[in-house]
């Protein structure tokens, strides 16, 4: 289904309001979603972070691993053991930011264009009778729709930071295909393939200089959580067999 993003405003919006909890109803039965070096940090604690090629750009994306086949999102809990209805303890970015996006709108005095926020009216997350509101009664923003603005910021900034971390990175050849076979307790086999990762044995052998130059421009950090990450496609298969 396509969105339907409009600007929001606290005018035609006041009363809006978000569902705040996950589920596949809710639009959130995806296997992997994007995921920016801004977050990482706390990705890397929870969900593995493979690289795949924007099938229109063909550049390099970071994406965080929340299932094994399509349509399979394994941190949606609906046992009720989760007040949202998520098992992680951090919910990636893109998951996180629910129905909203930063859009740019042209400034009226020629100044360069400005970031805002913008909805999808589509959304199943919107409510008008129940759920967490947008703005406070008496005008302002809510303390949830300042967290989205945050989310969003994590967003906007990595998207351009992933961007040349991963051409830096494939210049120096550090980025190479990788296939997961994974096989679960009941006997079927799963592959994630179409994925890439980062080679740590050409990381060892890079020279000093491009490693020097990685390190600078803050990007062996990211190598590292990156390849930190790998070691929770282990719960994640751990999360699938609990499934069975």
């Amino acid at each position: 289904m396509n969105a339907n993003y409009v600007l929001l405003n606290n005018v035609e919006h006041a009363d809006l309001k978000v569902l705040p909890g996950f589920s596949v109803a809710l639009g959130d039965g995806a296997a992997a979603v994007l995921t920016f070096p801004t977050e990482f940090e706390n990705i890397q604690r929870e969900y593995p972070i493979l690289l795949r090629k924007d099938g229109q750009t063909g550049e390099f994306q970071a994406v965080a691993i929340l299932g094994l086949q399509k349509g399979e999102n394994l941190f949606l809990n609906n046992d009720g053991q989760s007040d949202n209805g998520w098992a992680g303890n951090y919910v990636p970015a893109m998951v996180a930011r629910g129905p909203f996006i930063i859009g740019f709108q042209e400034s009226e005095n020629g100044d360069a264009p400005e970031p805002m926020i913008y909805v999808d009216a589509d959304s199943p997350k919107l409510c008008r009778e129940a759920g967490t509101p947008l703005f406070r009664e008496f005008g302002g923003n809510s303390s949830y729709l300042e967290y989205i603005s945050g989310v969003l910021r994590t967003i906007h900034q990595g998207e351009e930071i992933g961007r040349q971390m991963f051409s830096a990175l494939d210049e120096v050849g550090l980025i190479e295909p990788v296939s997961i076979n994974v096989d679960l307790k009941n006997g079927d086999k799963h592959q994630l393939s179409g994925y890439y990762t980062v080679s740590e044995e050409r990381l060892h052998s890079l020279n000093g200089e491009s490693l020097q130059a990685l390190n600078g421009a803050g990007y062996l950090r990211g190598v590292f959580l990156m390849l930190a990450s790998l070691g929770n496609i282990e719960q994640l298969v751990a999360r699938k067999n609990a499934s069975l």
